[in-house]
């Protein structure tokens, strides 16, 4: 393995600024405003606007869309200091990630560590050209925070397995071309020892999906239903009866998603809106004492939130990781994000209280406060991370 020296990275750093101060258009270094801002590819992808797919196609074409995979698959092939390099430049620079996908954030790692080569030769190269938009599929009406109790059944035709079940929670599958699954391949063992990890493509026959009203007016979440659905046995991923290992190896790295690890887009700092929005001192700072101090803390929070970050990131390089950190991760990133909604409420005072009629208005801050609430359950409730967090990095006793 080649080891980057100080100056080669210095380099690096040097190049990759030129070159994204060149190549990102200016309308993607700002900040989103809502999910239309993303580009999620699939097979029916289309571009907001010529801006937007021009970023994408620059940065394919760069092999940076997936930085850290290696070429074979469609990345980069960049070392984790190159890839940390780029993240902070990305970041300086505002600039926007150039595909939105849980095909990069979570199930990319499950395939590198558990399919097979034909598996990633197939799968890989596609997410990274956002060929496929990907929803998963976990949750189940009677299987939420105890997840291990699915039912959704997987039964062995011979060349195929015939699927029968729902999920629920599923994140734009009324949009997405495949979901990544758990199924129940063995109902005699314990219910951790008979799941099977498997991909279904949803333009199959037998699959459907309806649409789940959130608070916030909006329906990104979904149920979706199986109906003797055939999934050729290639689709299985790791051996069968195995997908609890799987499972939970996928969940860290949701986790670390819903928590906020590795985003590179940039959310206006909650000061810059209240010095917009409040009156100020002859000074210049926020006349409300009372808000100036919560921002002040709440800021801090952010800061050394992100400090923890990249102190972990640096320790895992050095095999010193645990996966419970996710959790710790997780709740903590869930914790910030609900703060900074409840102190933009307080910044804009009545004006925080408008409610578009447009049910699909996104940029309304009334929406967006109700839809933090949403991340305390996703991923795992709070109160399951806590308990995590109590037994694996505490080690407190569990009785």
């Amino acid at each position: 393995m080649e080891i980057k020296t100080d100056v080669s990275l210095s380099n690096f750093r040097t190049e990759t600024r030129a070159w994204l101060e060149l190549n990102c258009p200016e309308s993607m270094r700002q900040p989103i405003k809502d999910p239309s801002d993303l580009y999620w590819g699939g097979r029916n992808a289309k571009f907001k606007s010529e801006d937007q797919r021009l970023w994408f196609e620059r940065m394919f074409e760069k092999k940076w869309v997936v930085p850290y995979w290696e070429t074979k698959y469609g990345g980069g092939g960049l070392s984790s200091e190159e890839n940390n390099i780029l993240t902070q430049e990305m970041i300086r620079l505002g600039c926007r990630k150039p595909l939105y996908s849980f095909g990069i954030s979570m199930l990319g790692p499950a395939l590198l560590n558990f399919a097979s080569e034909e598996q990633k030769l197939k799968y890989l190269p596609q997410i990274a050209e956002g060929k496929i938009w990907w929803c998963q599929g976990y949750s189940e009406p009677n299987a939420g925070s105890d997840l291990a109790s699915l039912q959704t059944k997987a039964i062995d035709k011979g060349e195929y397995y015939e699927i029968t079940g729902s999920k629920v929670w599923t994140s734009y599958a009324d949009k997405s071309d495949w979901i990544f699954c758990l199924v129940r391949t063995d109902f005699n063992a314990s219910k951790h020892n008979g799941i099977s990890f498997i991909l279904i493509d949803m333009a199959s026959k037998g699959v459907s999906t309806r649409p789940i009203k959130l608070i916030s007016g909006k329906s990104p979440f979904c149920e979706t239903f199986f109906d003797a659905v055939k999934v050729p046995k290639e689709n299985l991923i790791g051996e069968i009866n195995e997908g609890w290992t799987i499972a939970k190896y996928l969940l860290t790295h949701e986790r670390q998603m819903i928590g906020g690890i590795g985003e590179t887009d940039i959310k206006k700092e909650v000061h810059s809106v209240a010095l917009e929005k409040l009156p100020l001192n002859n000074n210049g700072s926020i006349s409300d004492g009372v808000l100036r101090n919560q921002i002040s803390d709440f800021e801090m929070d952010e800061e050394i939130f992100d400090l923890t970050i990249q102190r972990v990131t640096d320790e895992a390089k050095t095999g010193n990781n645990s996966g419970a950190l996710s959790s710790f991760f997780k709740f903590y990133g869930t914790e910030l994000n609900i703060a900074r909604y409840e102190l933009l409420m307080d910044i804009s005072g009545t004006e925080a209280l408008f409610w578009g009629e447009n049910e699909k208005t996104e940029g309304d801050l009334a929406r967006k406060f109700c839809r933090s609430k949403g991340n305390s359950i996703e991923g795992g409730t709070s109160e399951i991370q806590l308990n995590i967090i109590s037994k694996l990095i505490l080690g407190l006793p569990t009785k």
